[in-house]
C-alpha cells in the first residue's frame, strides 16, 4: 500500500498532516504540557487545575480565548514555509494577525468587566465592620479574574503576533 495521495507532500507524517489537525494538535499538545506544568509548579491535581481555571476565567472567556489561539495557529500554519506569492498567503497572515489581536482584545475586555463587577459589588452592599470582610472576598474574587486574563492573553497575543509577522517576513523573501 502507498501513500500516493501525500506523494506531493513530502516525507514524514507531519507534512502529510491536515492543517487543521495540526493546529488541534498543537493546542492540545500545549494544553497537556500547560497543566503538567502548572500541576508541577502548584502540586494542584488536574481536577483542582480545571476548577480554579473556571472560577478564574469562566467558561465563556475558556471557549473564547481557545477559538482565536486555534484560529491564530492555524494561520500560523498556513504561512509557515509558504511564499508570499501562494495565493492566500497573505489572506492567512492578516487572518491571523486579527485573531491574535483579538486575544488581547477579550483580554482587555475581561479585566475592565472584572474591575466594574468588583467596583459594581461595592454599590449593592453595605458598608460597615462586619460586612468588610465578604466585601473584600468579592472584590478580590473580581479583580483576580480580571487581572489573570490579562495576565494570560496579553503575551499570548504578542508571542502569536510575533511569530506571525517572522512567518510573513520569511513569505515575502521566499516571494
Amino acid at each position: 500500500m502507498t501513500d500516493a495521495p501525500f506523494a506531493a507532500a513530502g516525507p514524514g507524517i507531519a507534512s502529510r498532516a491536515v492543517p487543521w489537525a495540526k493546529a488541534m494538535s498543537i493546542l492540545l499538545g500545549g494544553s497537556v504540557i500547560g497543566i503538567a506544568v502548572t500541576s508541577a509548579i502548584t502540586g494542584w491535581s488536574f481536577h483542582v487545575i480545571v476548577e480554579w481555571s473556571e472560577k478564574i476565567f469562566g467558561g465563556l472567556f475558556v471557549a473564547m480565548f481557545a477559538g482565536l489561539l486555534y484560529a491564530s495557529v492555524l494561520a500560523l500554519i498556513k504561512v509557515h514555509g509558504r511564499s508570499a506569492a501562494e495565493p492566500g498567503v497573505r489572506a492567512w497572515f492578516e487572518s491571523g494577525v486579527q485573531a491574535s489581536s483579538g486575544i488581547a482584545t477579550l483580554a482587555l475586555t475581561y479585566t475592565l468587566l472584572g474591575i466594574s463587577l468588583g467596583i459594581g459589588s461595592l454599590s449593592s452592599q453595605e458598608l460597615n465592620p462586619a460586612t468588610i470582610p465578604q466585601v473584600i472576598k468579592g472584590l478580590t474574587e473580581h479583580f483576580s479574574m480580571a487581572f489573570m486574563t490579562t495576565v494570560l492573553g496579553l503575551p499570548v497575543s504578542a508571542a502569536l503576533r510575533s511569530a506571525l509577522l517572522v512567518y510573513q517576513a520569511r513569505a515575502e523573501e521566499r516571494a
